[in-house]
C-alpha cells in the first residue's frame, strides 16, 4: 500500500468522484477543484502527477458517450493553441517545481481566478450574446487552457469562456469539453514524463483511485439527465473558495483535523 496519511485518502477520494461528475455531467469546468483539494495533503507536483492518469482514464471513459457530440470549428481553433499553453506550462513548471510555496500560491491564485470568473459572468449573463467569439479569441483561451491544465489541471474555465458565447446545446458544450481535454490530457503526458512527474511509484495509487472515477463520471451521466447544475456547482465552489484561501494562507483544515 502506499505510504500516504488518512486525509489524503479522503482528499483523493473526493478530489476524483467529483472530477468524474463535473466532466461527464457538466463539462469539466468544476473539476478545478481536483487539485487544490489534493494539493492540501501533498505537494503540488505530486498531486498534478497522480492526476493526470486519473484524469485520462476518466476522459476516456467520457469520451465514450460524446465521441460524436462536439463543435469540431472550436476545436480547430482551441486545440493548437492549447499544445502552445501546454509547452508554457511545462516550463513554468520545470522553473518551479522545487518550490512548493510558489506552486501552492499558484494554484491557490487560479482558483481564486477561476470563481472570480464565474462571478463576472453571472452578473453578465443576461449580457452575453450567442456567437462564436472571434477567432484570436479563441487562439489566446485555448493558449491559456493548455498553460492552467499542465500546471494544475484547470483549463476548463477558458474554454468555457469561448464556448459559452455560442450557445451551444447542453450536450454539445459537454462533448466537446470532453474531447477537447481528452486530447490535453493525452498530450500532456509528453512533458510530465521529460519533467520526471510520472512515477512507476504512484502506480498502486492510481489503480486504487481509477474505479472511483467510473462512479464519477456514471454519477455525472445520471445528473445531467435529471439535474440542474446549480446547487452541485454552488458547493464546488464553496469547496474551492476555502481550499484557495488555505492554499494561500499555508494552512490546512484537513491537516489541523486529523494531525
Amino acid at each position: 500500500m502506499p505510504d500516504y496519511p488518512t486525509y489524503f485518502w479522503i482528499t483523493a477520494i473526493l478530489a476524483v468522484i467529483l472530477v468524474g461528475i463535473a466532466k461527464a455531467g457538466f463539462g469539466g469546468g468544476v473539476g478545478v477543484i481536483a487539485t487544490p483539494l489534493m494539493a492540501l495533503t501533498i505537494p503540488v507536483a505530486d498531486a498534478a502527477a497522480l492526476l493526470l492518469p486519473l484524469l485520462i482514464i476518466i476522459d476516456l471513459i467520457s469520451v465514450r458517450h460524446y465521441y460524436r457530440t462536439y463543435d469540431k470549428p472550436s476545436l480547430r481553433i482551441l486545440l493548437p493553441s492549447a499544445v502552445v499553453g501546454i509547452v508554457l506550462g511545462a516550463f513554468f513548471f520545470g522553473v518551479f517545481r522545487d518550490n512548493e510555496q510558489a506552486l501552492r500560491v499558484s494554484i491557490g491564485l487560479l482558483s481564486l481566478a477561476f470563481l472570480a470568473y464565474q462571478a463576472g459572468r453571472t452578473l453578465l449573463t443576461g449580457a452575453l450574446v450567442n456567437r462564436r467569439p472571434p477567432k484570436v479569441a479563441g487562439i489566446g483561451l485555448g493558449a491559456l487552457a493548455g498553460f492552467a491544465s499542465t500546471l494544475a489541471h484547470a483549463g476548463g474555465p477558458p474554454v468555457a469562456v469561448y464556448m459559452l458565447p455560442q450557445g451551444l446545446a447542453r450536450g454539445m458544450f459537454v462533448g466537446t469539453s470532453v474531447v477537447f481535454f481528452t486530447a490535453v490530457n493525452l498530450i500532456k503526458l509528453v512533458p510530465y514524463s521529460m519533467l520526471g512527474l510520472l512515477r512507476v511509484g504512484n502506480l498502486t495509487t492510481i489503480l486504487l483511485l481509477a474505479p472511483l472515477g467510473y462512479v464519477g463520471v456514471r454519477l455525472g451521466l445520471y445528473l445531467n439527465r435529471r439535474f440542474s447544475d446549480v446547487w452541485f456547482t454552488r458547493v464546488i465552489y464553496v469547496l474551492l473558495l476555502i481550499t484557495a484561501i488555505q492554499l494561500l494562507s499555508g494552512q490546512s483544515l484537513i491537516t489541523l483535523l486529523f494531525s
